[in-house]
């Protein structure tokens, strides 16, 4: 789903230096080939943010209310898995007819599978895949479509092979740099449970930020004031993932119930996991924003949007690009408060006091 309907899911990139002069002609000249030239390696470029069709990349197709708004297109021929499996399982057993043999040797296994692919590939349709992308200009980041670590991947190497720039990753570690000059290398880990040490939890900032939210919404309230947004209501909602990293890592996923208050939560901290993912909703006024947050490297997946007013198209995604910029303000301002306190080695002497006491007085729900 691209960024003008729908649910967003969507990694934050941050351009140092932004964009180009000239960056639509790069792009226009890196479009997606025709559907004529469909081989079985497959095409790919970049189409604007109307169709993934469109390859007509120009100053107005390419921007859409201010914003520029291409796709990352790939066109590839496949065949369904189950008619791929069905038609190959029937060539082995006229082979083992026709041949009167007891079975297929692995040999003959390879040979007919290619034969199959041989005979079907070439009518198969196009099978189309896209990788959005919405750029702010003024703020120099870049909303990507990109959740996988292949999808990163692929898109960064398509990105600088135009514009001969990599964008950066706005991960946790990242943003910390960027908005305190704070190393999370030079960050040593940190428990959240009073059973556990120090050095023997994971120092993935994003899962100590996550985890930390929760506490601050229930021992410090769910209001925070954000500079530029106001005031925002945060919940967490599951499922939540938690995890334990080090020569002990484990995973525990709770889906059913009061999450938040159970006794698997409480057992959860207490054996000294945190927080990898949750569903996070941000709440101001009469708008709400809800979505999956994964921790590590912030991923945002299924955002529900606030509804809008607008009616035209044009107007609609210049409304949805507003109240993204505000969840983003909104977000990176908790993240702030929260970097504030982990990169001061005092006050987070405190604080992880504090959590510390939260964790041990927790009343679980059975």
């Amino acid at each position: 789903m691209g960024f003008d309907s729908g649910a967003l899911s969507f990694r934050m990139f941050y351009l140092p230096k932004g964009m180009p002069d000239n960056a639509v002609e790069r792009f226009a000249e890196d479009a997606a080939p025709s559907l004529a030239a469909l081989d079985r390696e497959g095409i790919s470029g970049w189409v604007t943010g109307h169709h993934l069709l469109d390859r007509d990349i120009t100053e107005d197709r390419a921007h859409m209310a201010g914003y520029l708004y291409l796709q990352l297109m790939k066109a590839e021929q496949k065949i369904p898995e189950k008619l791929l499996r069905a038609e190959i399982k029937m060539g082995e057993l006229v082979r083992l007819r026709d041949d009167g043999m007891e079975f297929i040797s692995r040999q003959m296994k390879t040979e007919i599978r290619q034969e199959v692919i041989d005979r079907l590939l070439p009518d198969m349709p196009p099978t189309l895949s896209e990788i959005p992308m919405v750029y702010d200009s003024k703020e120099r980041m870049l909303y990507v479509g990109a959740l996988t670590d292949k999808q990163v991947e692929v898109f960064c190497l398509a990105f600088q092979q135009t514009i001969g720039s990599m964008p950066v990753l706005m991960t946790p570690e990242a943003i910390a740099m960027k908005s305190k000059q704070f190393s999370a290398r030079d960050m040593m880990p940190t428990s959240f449970s009073p059973d556990c040490s120090d050095s023997d939890s994971g120092d993935s900032l994003g899962q100590d930020f996550l985890t930390w939210l929760w506490y601050f919404i229930e021992k410090q309230g769910a209001l925070a004031e954000i500079d530029g947004v106001g005031q925002v209501g945060v919940i967490l909602e599951g499922p939540l993932t938690f995890v334990r990293e080090g020569g002990a890592a484990s995973v525990a996923v709770l889906r059913n119930g009061t999450v938040l208050t159970s006794a698997e939560a409480k057992t959860s901290l207490m054996g000294g996991k945190k927080l990898k993912s949750a569903k996070l909703t941000l709440v101001r006024g009469e708008e709400a924003w809800g979505c999956t947050l994964g921790a590590d490297e912030f991923v945002f997946r299924g955002m529900k949007m606030p509804r809008g007013d607008a009616k035209d198209p044009v107007s609609r995604f210049h409304e949805r690009m507003l109240k993204l910029t505000t969840f983003r303000d909104a977000f990176l301002g908790l993240f702030d408060r929260f970097l504030e306190l982990r990169s001061d080695v005092a006050k987070w002497e405190e604080t992880q006091k504090c959590i510390h006491k939260w964790v041990s007085e927790r009343t679980a729900v059975m």
